[in-house]
Order: C-alpha cells, then structure tokens, then sequence
C-alpha cells in the first residue's frame, strides 16, 4: 500500500491514523463512562485526549495536503454534502472534545502527566483565576465536555458506520474498501 493516497483508496498514513483515533476514541468513550475516581483510569483517559488531539492534528494536516479519493460519481449532491460535512465534523469533536477536557483539567489544582512523563501545563488564560472563578469554570466544562463527548459522537460514529456499510451492501461502490483495502471490492448487482 503507497503512502500517499490514490483515486481509488486511501494511502497507508490516512488509513494508520484512521483506525488508530477510531479505536482509540470508542475506548476512551467507554473510558469516560467507566473510570468514576479511579486516579490510574483518570490519568489514562487524560493522555489518550492528549494523544488523540495530537494524531487527529496530524491527521488534519495530511488530509490537507494529500486529499482524499474522490468520492463515488453516482452519489447524489446531498450524499457528497453529507459525506463531507461528516468528515469536517469528526475532526473539530476529534479536535475540539480534547480541547475541552485540557481546558477542564486546566482548572484542576492537580497536575496532568501524559503517559506518566510530560506534565501538560494549563491552557492559557486559566493560570490567574481565582478558586471560585476555576470551580465554575470546572463546572461548566465537565458539563461540555461529557456531553459532546458521548451522544454527538456516538451518533456520528453510528451514520459514518451506517453510511459505509450502505455504500458496500447496497450501492456496492468502493467506499469502504478505500479504507479497508484487505476487504474485498463488493460485486456489482448489475
């Protein structure tokens, strides 16, 4: 498999990334929901986000300059539409969920070590808050950030789901073997 992508499929980098942040998002989803006060399960939640943010930034960066395969020419302009506001979606929750639990770990007194080495120092325009200010700071983010952390992503990780398995077993196009190259292209139903 080439590095970059082609017309037909995309290139080793996007699919690496890819399945790395895909698996590591549904981990950290079930992370988020599981770990309650649990210091070890907390400090990995903390730098698998940091982490994400990182490959999903590199990602971003690759996509921009090496586009993806053009999508499917029978798919109508509402299909393309939807296609790639999915795409822009994913990467600002990719981008975006991260960011909010830095900025949410930016107002606790306790010091974030990712992966147990680098301490992530806070974001800036936290570091003079008062304790009351960075309590309803605290407050107002965790809300934000387990909200869309968990149903808007979930839901869209459902359609890109839905929406692949739908280009293979219904228009039986070669969407999902773009990203899938070991799967076999579907047979045409004509």
């Amino acid at each position: 498999m080439a590095l970059r992508s082609s017309k037909s499929t995309y290139g080793a980098v996007a699919v690496t990334l890819h399945w790395l942040i895909a698996i590591a998002i549904l981990y950290m989803v079930f992370l988020g929901k599981t770990m309650d006060d649990d210091y070890v399960a907390i400090q990995l939640h903390k730098s698998l986000g940091i982490t994400i943010l990182a490959l999903s930034v590199l990602r971003l960066g690759w996509r921009l300059v090496n586009p993806a395969p053009p999508l499917p020419e029978g798919m109508s302009a509402l299909e393309r539409f939807a296609a790639r506001a999915t795409h822009w979606i994913f990467y600002i929750l990719m981008i975006g969920i991260p960011l909010s639990g830095w900025a949410l770990v930016s107002t606790s007194s306790f010091a974030t070590k990712i992966w147990g080495t680098v301490t992530l120092p806070k974001l800036p325009g936290f570091a003079g808050l008062d304790e009351n200010a960075l309590e309803a700071a605290h407050d107002r983010l965790e809300g934000i950030h387990e909200t869309v952390a968990f149903w808007p992503l979930l839901a869209l990780v459902a359609l890109h789901v839905l929406a692949a398995l739908k280009h293979h077993f219904w228009n039986r196009d070669n969407v999902l073997t773009r990203m899938l190259p070991f799967l076999p292209a579907p047979r045409s139903s004509s």
